[in-house]
């Protein structure tokens, strides 16, 4: 039984991902009262980090952030901070420029650098026989980049779109893969431009070339990895919205969102069903549950509810932590990603996986978390190494034992024997093939635990557990998606299945946007031209002894 009204909000935001905390952080900054609930015990969604003790000694892992782009002066995470008073308050250390990614193929190896000139020459000094085929496909890359810029900023109307960008109209929304074709590249020289695909898993054949151009684009002025952990900016955020005057609560399941006389008016908590009264209601939670479950199919067309459904989610990941008991800061290993492939045939993998089948053939991302910040220790004891080793997995809960996911069927999965079988095989697959990047760590393993895409439901709701929510693929992309206004007048959308799209500066933006839905301002052209929400003198004072897991939780 729904129990009385007791609280009054301006708005309130379900979900503490970076979308729901920065449209959260943007509402409370215009003076709007908001609430943020989160189910689970710690704020960040994806960008949150978890600790683990051993014999007194102490590692922080990552759960969803390793490497992100657009973090200098001018760049788009940097200047969402700064709208809110935040960007002295979170420190970017830069990975290597020279090859902050290092794709291992089987007959040579290849750095990315961070710079459109240097990209292209390295690629032309790779496959010199494909100079003038690669030279124009970089080039078109590079302008459908620059065009989908200046019209994510809201510099050009949909009228100016076929003169100001032309590239992005020929482009934009085709595969990937019709432009290498259109220019009759090698499939090694396909591999290694789709070769960071993990960090969006969608098989080139559904990729736009706007988000390969994109992708590209977000790195070519440098890649960053917040000192402190994903976790800083989640606390940063926090503590904005709370410093504005709103509340971040935790352990604050949602059951459903209240829709009367045609409009969003509230939520009830699931654990007693108390009732939060709003007039505006923004979902960053899983699209589909927010759709079908919390909102319900009688306050939706059929022809919404059927769209919703049919959406494909994207691939989701299997996540091995290690502790290691040496410091492989003493090998000189550069401050790089690094992604194993044993086949040049992506498309291949991807349809393996579409399958419901794991690749043959490895293809593996590993990145070492102490090397990109040596400050952080928190990370792992002195002498002792942080670094995480992870793949792509099928969609299919068979693939684990399970039958339904934990949100229908609770938690139990996790002490089936065959279960725990199936996810030790795979975590030992992927530390022999850390092992061919990183020889020897296997000896040194202090601590091992290893998530599958069941975890990831289980902390986030995610629909299938992926991290990267629906595929963001040729027919998923742009119109084809929800958000940030609804059906629903007062019900808003944001995070990474919106049109925005997922990765830490995508969500950031989608929450700005859909916090300019609920005011009626463009709030991105705003903070793009230097304006700042809020007072900052209400932020606290910077503390030495600040720790963003305590401020989440």
């Amino acid at each position: 039984m729904e129990k009385d009204r007791s609280e009054q909000w301006d708005a309130v935001v379900i979900g503490s991902g970076l979308g729901g905390l920065s449209c959260g952080a943007y509402l409370a900054a215009a003076g709007k009262r908001t609430l943020v609930l989160e189910s689970h015990h710690v704020a960040g969604g994806n960008s949150q980090d978890f600790r683990r003790k051993i014999h007194g000694r102490e590692y922080e892992f990552d759960v969803g952030l390793h490497y992100i782009g657009e973090c200098g002066h001018d760049g788009l995470i940097t200047t969402i901070l700064r709208g809110v008073g935040l960007a002295e308050r979170v420190v970017f250390r830069p990975l290597e420029p020279d090859g902050y990614s290092t794709l291992i193929f089987p007959d040579f190896t290849f750095r990315i650098p961070a710079s459109w000139d240097t990209y292209r020459a390295r690629l032309i000094e790779q496959f010199p026989n494909e100079a003038q085929a690669l030279g124009q496909v970089i080039d078109v890359l590079r302008q459908v980049g620059r065009e989908g810029r200046r019209i994510q900023a809201g510099e050009l109307s949909f009228e100016q779109l076929p003169v100001e960008a032309p590239f992005f109209m020929q482009w934009g929304v085709r595969p990937v893969t019709d432009l290498f074709a259109e220019h009759g590249i090698s499939q090694q020289a396909q591999a290694v431009i789709v070769g960071e695909s993990g960090a969006y898993a969608v098989p080139p054949g559904r990729t736009p070339v706007a988000l390969q151009a994109g992708f590209t684009d977000h790195y070519m002025k440098g890649a960053y990895y917040p000192e402190g952990g994903g976790q800083v900016i989640a606390g940063r955020l926090v503590e904005a919205i709370r410093a504005y005057g709103g509340e971040v609560r935790t352990r604050s399941r949602v059951r459903r969102i209240v829709v009367e006389n045609g409009r969003a008016a509230g939520v009830i908590l699931d654990k007693d069903g108390r009732r939060i009264d709003a007039p505006i209601v923004v979902s960053n939670a899983d699209l589909k549950r927010t759709v079908t479950e919390l909102v319900g199919p009688d306050h939706f067309s059929q022809a919404t509810i059927d769209h919703v459904k049919s959406y494909r989610m994207a691939l989701p990941l299997f996540v091995v932590y290690l502790g290691l008991d040496t410091d492989l800061s003493e090998r000189a290993l550069p401050n790089t990603n690094w992604f194993l492939y044993d086949s040049y045939d992506i498309e291949g993998m991807y349809a393996d996986l579409d399958a419901g089948k794991m690749p043959d053939k490895d293809f593996i991302y590993l990145t070492v978390a102490s090397i990109k910040d040596p400050t952080n220790r928190h990370l792992a004891p002195e002498g002792y190494t942080n670094l995480q080793v992870m793949t792509m997995v099928p969609r299919d809960y068979a693939l684990w034992h399970v039958e339904k996911g934990p949100v229908d069927a609770g938690n139990a999965y996790h002490v089936d024997p065959e279960y725990r079988r199936r996810k030790h095989e795979l975590a030992e697959r992927l530390i022999a093939g850390a092992e061919r990047i990183l020889p020897g760590i296997r000896e040194h393993i202090d601590w091992k635990e290893a998530a599958t895409p069941i975890t990831q439901e289980r902390f986030t709701r995610s629909t299938g557990g992926t991290s990267y929510g629906v595929e963001l693929s040729c027919d998923q992309a742009g119109p084809m998606r929800m958000g940030p206004e609804t059906d629903i007048p007062g019900l808003y959308l944001c995070g990474a299945s919106t049109p925005s799209g997922h990765g830490i500066g995508s969500v950031l933006r989608s929450g700005v946007i859909a916090a300019g839905a609920v005011l009626d301002a463009n709030l991105l052209r705003m903070v793009n031209a230097g304006e700042i929400l809020g007072d900052r003198n209400r932020l606290p004072p910077l503390r030495e002894d600040w720790d963003a897991l305590r401020e989440c939780g």
